[in-house]
């Protein structure tokens, strides 16, 4: 971290420097932004319920207006409690967590889980695990934030309308609760108006003001407006848009200009795409791989996994394959045929590295999940052929730590 002038500017900021973004702030940084930069942050995605409907959401539609429950990629299983909680802790001690975020959706449409989660997670990894909760305003009552509170929470953040002041008031609620408060919101680059009043008015109610650079998002969800606002993408490699960050950098400018940043202060940070998507998602990433890599996997400096992958040949990854996964895994008979033949696989392959002579048994798993098999990128290289010839197809794999293993480039030798 520096503090030196920015490039709209003479105002001196704060600035986080990393290989792929920069990020600037004016006070100091929240303690939930200095985990989630580490890599440290669990991300709790608790529900699809909500009873907003913001036009710039990039909630999927997988996802928005449903209750699923998502601990960083896994999915957790919303039907039994105790279930859902044992999943969520082996979530977070595989990565390291020091903390968790919990968002939606909605948080607050699920009360009960949201103070359950809490509880139990501060209950296992000590009173210094630091939780936050994102929120919208539409639930927000005293007897809501009352139990999030004594359950433990240590920040909420708020995602206020910035179209609708009726609801600007229950910010007020928070401050009779011994924790930190601010807001998040996405630089709106048509808002600048609506977004330094909400500023004004929130600063003596929060301690700091998160502005999240505006992206474009996949999603299909029918509330999703952004085209129609006039918005477009700020290069063509990016899916931030054009305008958001310059906004963040002027509201910045402007909480100093105003003295809010001092003594207490209220602290101002713009959260740039590029800093989630590289650099905090890559930290957790880092953090998870070192503690599920298997003996043959290679970790990369990004925190990726480089590894041998042995497919059956009609497992084979092409177009449709993560959804072709996901179709076997509700046909319990054919998963089983399929988990028979892969085990059939593994021992002939298991033959074949006795007969060579190397300890490479160590190396050979079957992922139950995706339906291939697991070893190291010099078996697969060193025996491409022979697994050829018994129908195999070998591979080496760049993939993603995390529980659904995502691919991100596949070599078929």
């Amino acid at each position: 971290m520096s503090n030196q002038k920015d490039s709209t500017g003479s105002i001196p900021l704060n600035i986080i420097k990393n290989k792929d973004d920069t990020s600037f702030y004016a006070g100091t940084l929240p303690k939930g932004c200095q985990h989630c930069i580490k890599g440290g942050k669990l991300v709790i995605f608790i529900t699809g319920l909500c009873p907003q409907r913001c036009y710039y959401c990039p909630v999927s539609e997988e996802k928005f207006a449903k209750d699923r429950i998502f601990a960083n990629e896994r999915e957790i299983t919303n039907q039994n409690e105790q279930e859902s909680i044992k999943e969520l802790i082996d979530e977070a001690k595989l990565m390291d967590a020091t903390g968790a975020g919990i968002t939606g959706g909605d948080p607050l449409a699920v009360l009960k889980r949201c103070t359950t989660y809490i509880t139990v997670l501060k209950k296992t990894f000590g009173k210094d695990f630091h939780i936050h909760l994102y929120t919208p305003m539409k639930l927000v009552t005293k007897e809501t934030l009352a139990a999030l509170h004594k359950a433990g929470l240590d920040e909420i953040r708020f995602h206020p309308d910035l179209d609708n002041m009726d609801m600007w008031p229950r910010l007020k609620l928070a401050t009779e609760f011994n924790w930190d408060i601010g807001l998040e919101i996405p630089c709106l680059p048509d808002k600048k108006e609506q977004t330094i009043s909400l500023i004004d008015y929130a600063k003596d109610f929060v301690s700091f003001v998160n502005l999240n650079e505006l992206e474009f998002s996949d999603t299909t969800v029918s509330h999703y407006k952004l085209s129609e606002h006039n918005y477009v993408p700020k290069n063509d490699t990016s899916y931030g848009v054009k305008g958001s960050a310059e906004l963040g950098l002027e509201l910045i400018k402007y909480s100093k200009q105003q003295g809010y940043d001092k003594n207490p202060g209220l602290t101002i940070y713009f959260c740039p795409s590029r800093l989630k998507d590289k650099t905090q998602m890559g930290n957790r990433m880092k953090r998870r791989a070192n503690n599920v890599k298997l003996l043959g996997d290679i970790v990369t400096s990004e925190g990726t996994l480089v590894r041998g992958i042995i497919y059956l040949k009609e497992l084979a990854p092409g177009f449709g394959y993560n959804k072709q996964i996901k179709e076997i895994a509700k046909d319990k008979i054919k998963c089983q045929k399929l988990l028979e033949q892969l085990q059939e696989a593994k021992e002939q392959i298991e033959n074949l590295s006795k007969s060579q002579e190397t300890t490479i048994n160590q190396e050979i798993m079957i992922d139950e999940r995706k339906l291939r098999i697991i070893t190291s990128k010099d078996f697969v290289t060193k025996n491409a052929q022979k697994l050829k010839q018994i129908d195999l197809l070998p591979a080496i794999v760049e993939e993603y730590p995390s529980y659904d293993s995502l691919e991100l480039e596949i070599e078929f030798l």
